[in-house]
């Protein structure tokens, strides 16, 4: 039996639409291996990893994003997980990956407003609020999640 990966590049988050530019060089900031204990560590890092000045107000938006999601690998992915920071001429992105069982296919979407009282649920939901793109390839043997911020021109 074939096992198969699904890929999906979402949409950019509102109001953010924009053409990409083409990097022109890819600078790798972090690449490291988590687990449940590394998470604080790790969303410390990746905030003195980028400058303040290059993002502005959005650099605390983006690391909550990362978080989100270094989370959701520990809770629901088997607790470890890889996440790889790079800066390119024209954005940051974050890759996250996992070795768990994948994403099921009714959370492969974008997701809709939580409800107020809803108990959990909002990890992506912020992803896709906080970042200009969110992109996600699962399937059996786990799950990658790029999160991308565009740098201001």
């Amino acid at each position: 039996m074939e096992e198969t990966v699904e890929q999906q590049t979402l949409r950019p988050a509102p109001g953010r639409e924009r053409p990409d530019a083409v990097p022109s060089h890819r600078h790798s900031l972090i690449d490291r291996v988590f687990g449940r204990d590394d998470i604080t560590v790790l969303r410390h890092e990746v905030l003195r990893r980028l400058d303040r000045g290059m993002l502005g107000d959005r650099l605390d938006s983006f690391v909550l994003a990362v978080n989100e999601v270094i989370t959701n690998v520990v809770l629901h992915a088997g607790g470890t997980g890889r996440l790889v920071l790079d800066l390119s001429g024209s954005a940051v992105w974050c890759t996250v990956t996992d070795s768990g069982p994948g994403i099921p296919q009714q959370h492969q979407r974008p997701p809709d407003t939580p409800e107020t009282f809803d108990v959990g649920g909002r990890g992506i939901w912020l992803a896709y609020q906080l970042c200009d793109e969110v992109t996600m390839a699962t399937g059996p043997i786990g799950t990658t999640i790029g999160l991308k911020i565009d740098l201001p021109r």
